[in-house]
């Protein structure tokens, strides 16, 4: 049982509804559908469990919400990103929504744009133009990072051209172990996180900072667990 702290209020429960397939019709065909789960936490391994469960289409019961204000909602908010994430790197199609604060910048969407495409964006004049540009342009292992001996690599397309980072400095690795699942970015080394936020690898909800890449975990030319 996870337990309250005063730097992370333990997740509650995100609950969705799942299906086998991701065909619009097929899901509605018997034995398809998976029906409400309650989740216990937003991680890796939950998505892993719903993968095992035979979960290839999972739809999201509350929007990502980047206008919410207070510690609550955005640790909320980020608990929300962290399952669209996960499920978005084990290749799982995943309905959900995006409400964008009003003064984030038309340009806020890219940074996200490595995650499955939105069903809808609200927030933003251009929402139409930004959600066709992100679902044509979508891709699995669009933004990731992985780890090997003593180094870890960060490789980013949402702009079109290859960015990669690559670090072995331990500060760094530390910072990404606590950003994962978003952390006060007061917990973070100024310089460390200026330099992650600089590269549009940290996405800031309010007193939070948030890993934005996922892990590798299935490679885009076939399906490959690695």
């Amino acid at each position: 049982m996870m337990t309250q702290t005063a730097e992370k209020p333990a997740a509650a429960r995100i609950s969705v509804t799942a299906w086998r397939d991701l065909d619009d019709e097929a899901r509605t065909l018997p034995g398809m559908a998976l029906g409400t789960i309650d989740l216990p936490a937003a991680t890796g391994e939950t998505c892993d469990g719903l993968w095992r469960l035979g979960a290839r289409r999972v739809a999201l019961h509350e929007p990502v919400d980047l206008s919410a204000d207070g510690p609550a909602a955005a640790r909320r908010t980020v608990d929300v990103l962290c399952l669209v994430r996960e499920l978005t790197a084990r290749a799982v199609q995943v309905d959900w929504d995006l409400r964008l604060p009003a003064d984030g910048g038309a340009e806020q969407w890219k940074l996200l744009s490595h995650l499955h495409p939105p069903r809808r964006i609200d927030g933003l004049p251009e929402a139409d133009a930004a959600l066709y540009a992100w679902r044509t342009h979508h891709y699995l292992c669009k933004f990731v990072w992985r780890q090997g001996p003593g180094f870890v690599q960060i490789r980013d397309r949402r702009w079109g051209e290859l960015r990669r980072f690559t670090t072995d400095e331990p500060a760094y690795h530390a910072a990404i172990a606590a950003l994962d699942a978003g952390t006060g970015h007061h917990e973070i080394p100024p310089p460390v996180l200026a330099d992650l936020t600089g590269e549009h690898l940290v996405l800031r909800v309010g007193d939070l900072a948030w890993w934005l890449p996922y892990r590798v975990n299935r490679w885009l030319q076939e399906a490959m667990a690695i």
